[in-house]
């Protein structure tokens, strides 16, 4: 019955995870944004969440292939996300002459899109729960 319970809740949980950890990234990409020769870091979340959901479930193919868009390489020291996940460097517009690519708006954008489907993650878990309580408790 456990069992069966994670793999009912496994996809939203991994999302949130995943949402936090990217939140991490965002925010730590705004605190160094006057840090010379700071990269700005961030991860492709669709093929994370790709990821952890095969390393986590049977192969399911249900996630397209995504495109990283303005990510660019993953970081040459390994640096991965704790469940395995590259973290990549996003490629700047516009270069700084102190050789930040940090881009504010972009990292603000980011930052409240990636915090709003959090919620939205967040909302459907607690939806995900109320139906197994009122199916245990026979819809009273």
């Amino acid at each position: 019955m456990i069992g069966k319970l994670d793999d009912y809740l496994r996809f939203n949980e991994s999302a949130l995870s995943l949402r936090s950890q990217r939140q991490q990234l965002l925010a730590s990409n705004i605190a160094n944004a006057d840090t010379p020769n700071y990269k700005a870091r961030d991860i492709d979340f669709a093929s994370a969440l790709q990821g952890v959901l095969a390393r986590t479930s049977p192969p399911a193919g249900v996630l397209a292939t995504p495109t990283a868009g303005q990510l660019g390489g993953a970081a040459q020291n390994g640096d991965t996300l704790p469940d395995g996940t590259p973290v990549l460097y996003r490629n700047p517009a516009q270069g700084a002459a102190d050789g930040n690519t940090v881009d504010m708006d972009v990292e603000r954008n980011q930052f409240a899109d990636n915090a709003l489907r959090y919620e939205a993650g967040i909302t459907m878990i607690n939806m995900q729960i109320r139906g197994i309580m009122a199916a245990i408790q026979g819809g009273q």
